[in-house]
């Protein structure tokens, strides 16, 4: 075994990820890490040698069939297998699987965190021309909050993700729906509209976009504003967790109520839950959640939009003028579309037609204020949406990453075709 240094903002599943090896066996090889919340800058992990992922031919199978079983394409799978052919395989035969998605600018390499999400978007940038990257604001600590714009049709969306800090997964699953976006855009553009599911358009990569419809036509109708991670800060406090250098230690572990565990973090870093932020009866919600301090959630903050990432949005969105908004959270396969009878007439259908598509539940919500899509209803009596995405327990584990990424194209897709 070879020994590795942990560095700052390692995780168990970002190392394993690096020496392409499961976080069960850097566990098995490290059982000490199992017993902390978080890995600290200095320790030494031992690392065996990777080993690579082996399939023997069934009968009857061919290429493209064993490709789509391992989510990898056939040119990776052939890249990995030289001398291999499509059609003439030998059954019994042992071939190497390639990693997936390597084809993909957005993946997982273990908790998918802010330096992440830099690195995507100028990758997505640079590869699709078309993308506007850029900052609504800054963060408690300084970090800029990015935004991806796509096209410049006059009705105007905005999605957003990661508000609340434990619900990291959101971000990646959203930022993969603007890269098959970006990728069904460029292909569509290449192939000069030509028939989607045409033999010569699958091979250019144009099944990508499997959601129907033209993406050369969403863009030229739609502009798409998508704020990726709201709280930069607090996801990387719940991935990370805080070194007695960070100024805020004392104050962190105080709200966090001693733990040392940070995954259960909503907040921001200053203890304040920015979905309790916006200025709809947020008097209301205070009382409500009852929280008179800065805790890991539900404390909304000592005025409406105190916080820089909350006044980022609210600023965002009084500039833009949206014609719909979508806030993306996690758990619980929902979609919240009312705020005190104030949404416009078509939000209970538009709610309906999001559940259609991707098999979650239309929710009429009572007893909550303050929240984004609130204010955006009673500001602009436009429709607005909270989508619950996902189930389980939050942070939701990264092997839903694929299906709720599903949903989330789903989901979208449906909201730029309306």
């Amino acid at each position: 075994m070879r020994k590795y240094i942990v560095q700052k903002g390692d995780t168990l599943h970002r190392v394993a990820s690096d020496f392409q090896l499961t976080a069960d066996t850097l566990i098995a090889d490290n059982p000490w890490a199992a017993a902390q919340p978080y890995l600290i800058c200095g320790q030494v992990l031992h690392i065996r040698p990777s080993t690579v992922r082996q399939y023997v031919i069934q009968p009857g199978e061919y290429a493209r069939q064993i490709a789509k079983q391992f989510s990898v394409g056939l040119d990776e799978l052939q890249l990995a297998n030289p001398g291999l052919d499509e059609h003439d395989f030998v059954r019994g035969k042992t071939i190497v699987i390639p990693d997936g998605h390597r084809d993909q600018i957005v993946h997982l390499r273990g908790e998918y965190g802010y330096e992440d999400l830099k690195e995507d978007l100028l990758a997505l940038a640079y590869k699709y021309p078309f993308i506007e990257i850029g900052s609504i604001g800054t963060s408690v600590m300084g970090k800029d909050i990015p935004y991806v714009r796509i096209g410049s049709g006059k009705r105007k969306i905005h999605a957003n993700a990661s508000v609340h800090a434990n619900e990291w997964l959101t971000t990646p699953c959203l930022l993969r729906f603007i890269e098959q976006y970006a990728q069904g855009i460029s292909a569509t553009a290449k192939q000069g509209r030509r028939e989607f599911r045409s033999e010569r358009s699958e091979q250019a990569g144009i099944s990508s976009w499997v959601y129907g419809g033209s993406p050369q036509d969403l863009l030229e109708r739609t502009s798409l504003w998508v704020v990726p991670m709201v709280n930069p800060d607090g996801v990387e406090l719940v991935q990370q967790g805080v070194l007695p250098t960070h100024p805020l230690y004392h104050d962190l572990r105080a709200w966090n109520e001693g733990r040392a565990d940070y995954r259960g973090w909503k907040a921001n870093i200053r203890g304040v839950d920015l979905n309790d932020q916006f200025p709809a009866y947020w008097e209301e919600e205070v009382r409500r959640r009852g929280k008179i301090g800065p805790s890991r959630r539900d404390y909304s903050g000592p005025a409406p939009l105190s916080e820089p990432e909350s006044k980022a949005l609210a600023d965002l969105t009084e500039r833009e003028q949206f014609d719909m908004v979508l806030s993306i959270h996690s758990q619980g396969q929902e979609i919240y579309w009312n705020y005190r009878d104030l949404e416009p007439k078509e939000s209970r259908d538009l709610a309906l037609r999001l559940a259609s598509a991707t098999g979650y539940r239309a929710v009429k919500l009572r007893g909550s204020d303050a929240g984004f899509k609130d204010w955006f209803i009673q500001r602009f009596g436009k429709p607005g949406f909270t989508v619950e995405v996902g189930l389980g327990v939050n942070p939701l584990p990264m092997r839903d990453f694929d299906d709720i990424t599903a949903e989330v194209g789903m989901l979208m897709a449906a909201v730029l075709s309306w």
